[in-house]
C-alpha cells in the first residue's frame, strides 16, 4: 500500500469537524506530512482537547466557527489546495441532540466548503459514511449500492444529511466540473472517541473499565466492520489524492456481532463486568460490511490493524484517564 504522507500533494489543507474524533487525527497526519493546516470546528461535538497537542505546532491554526454561518468562507482566508469536510455531529448522542444543526451541515455547511475549494482551486473530499446504506438488503455494501433508509426516522437527520451532501458534491462535479470526491466511512474506532457518544467500543470499553453491565442493543446479533482510525484515515488521504469523483468506501472487512465485541472488551479489560440486553434503537442496521473492492484496486488500500489490536489501544486511551459518570446505554 502507497503511504499517501511520503509523497504528498498538498501545501495547505482545511478540516472541518478538525477538532472531532476522526478530523483531530487528519490534522495530525496532514501536519507530520509538511502540510500546512487550519482546523475548523464550532465545538458543538469536537473538543479542545483532541487538538491541544496540536497547538503551537509551526503550520497549525485553528479557526472556532460554524461552517453553516454566511461568514464562515472569509474566516477560512486560504489559500487551500486541500478541503476535507469532516464537520458533522456524527455520533447517535450528538445527531438526536442537534438534529437541526446536522441536517444544516450537509446541507449549507457543504454547499459553502464547495464554493471555498472553488474559489481556491482546492480538491474537496466530503466525509460520507456507512448509513447512506440504511439497514441495507444487499451485503456486502458495495458503492453502487442505492440503500435502504427511512426518510423519517430517528436515524434521518444523520442518514438524509450525507445523501444529501452526496448530491450537492456529484451535482458540483457535473455542473462546474469541480474535482470533488465522497469517501464512505464504515464504524471507525479508537483513540480520541468520546466515552458518551453512544458508539459502540467507546461505550462498552468505558462500561467494562468501571465494572457496569456492558448494555448489548437487542440480542446483540447485529453486525458491525470495525476499522481503527489510523487505517481510515489512510484511506481517506488516498481518496483525496486519487482524484476519483465516485464514492468509495473504506472501512473493515472483519464482521463481528456487537455481542461478540462485548465479549472481547470484557476479556481484554479483564473486568468482571456481565453483559446486559437493552432494547434496539429504531432503524438500527443489521448488518453491516463494505465491499472495499474499488478502494484495492483504485488505492491498493486495504485496513492493517485487526479489530482485536485496535481494541487493546482504544481499551489503553480510555485506562489512562479518568471514567466519566455514568457511561450511557449502547
Amino acid at each position: 500500500m502507497t503511504d499517501v504522507t511520503t509523497c504528498t500533494p498538498w501545501r495547505r489543507a482545511v478540516v472541518t469537524g478538525g477538532a472531532g474524533f476522526i478530523g483531530s487525527h487528519l490534522c495530525e497526519r496532514l501536519l507530520n506530512a509538511g502540510v500546512e493546516v487550519d482546523c475548523a470546528d464550532n465545538l458543538c461535538s469536537g473538543t479542545r482537547d483532541n487538538i491541544a497537542h496540536l497547538r503551537g505546532r509551526p503550520g497549525f491554526r485553528f479557526v472556532e466557527c460554524d461552517v453553516c454561518a454566511a461568514e464562515a468562507p472569509g474566516r477560512l482566508a486560504g489559500p487551500y489546495d486541500l478541503v476535507l469536510h469532516f464537520a458533522c455531529p456524527a455520533s447517535p448522542v450528538d445527531y438526536l441532540r442537534l438534529p437541526l444543526e446536522t441536517l444544516d451541515v450537509g446541507s449549507l455547511g457543504t454547499r459553502g466548503m464547495l464554493a471555498l475549494a472553488e474559489r481556491d482551486g482546492a480538491r474537496f473530499l466530503l466525509a460520507s459514511t456507512s448509513e447512506v446504506y440504511g439497514d441495507p438488503l444487499v451485503h456486502p455494501q458495495r458503492e453502487d449500492y442505492w440503500g435502504n433508509v427511512n426518510p423519517v426516522g430517528p436515524r434521518s437527520v444523520y442518514d438524509e444529511s450525507k445523501r444529501f451532501a452526496e448530491a450537492l458534491v456529484t451535482a458540483h462535479v457535473r455542473a462546474r466540473d469541480a474535482d470533488a470526491g465522497i469517501v464512505r466511512l464504515f464504524n471507525t474506532y479508537g483513540p480520541r472517541m468520546r466515552a458518551h457518544d453512544g458508539r459502540v467500543v467507546p461505550t462498552f470499553v468505558c462500561q467494562a473499565l468501571a465494572g457496569e453491565p456492558l448494555t448489548v442493543a437487542g440480542d446483540g446479533s447485529q453486525t458491525r466492520s470495525l476499522c481503527y482510525v489510523d487505517d481510515t484515515v489512510e484511506g481517506i488521504l488516498l481518496v483525496a489524492a486519487s482524484r476519483s469523483v465516485r464514492p468509495v468506501n473504506i472501512g473493515g472487512t472483519d464482521e463481528v456481532t456487537v455481542r461478540e465485541i462485548a465479549a472481547r472488551v470484557v476479556e481484554l479489560t479483564g473486568s468482571s463486568s456481565r453483559i446486559e440486553f437493552v432494547d434496539r434503537p429504531a432503524d438500527d442496521p443489521q448488518r453491516r460490511r463494505p465491499d472495499i473492492a474499488m478502494a484495492r484496486e483504485l488505492l491498493g488500500w486495504a485496513p492493517r490493524v485487526p479489530w482485536e489490536e485496535g481494541i487493546k489501544q482504544t481499551i489503553a486511551h480510555f485506562a489512562a484517564r479518568p471514567l466519566p459518570e455514568p457511561v450511557p446505554h449502547f
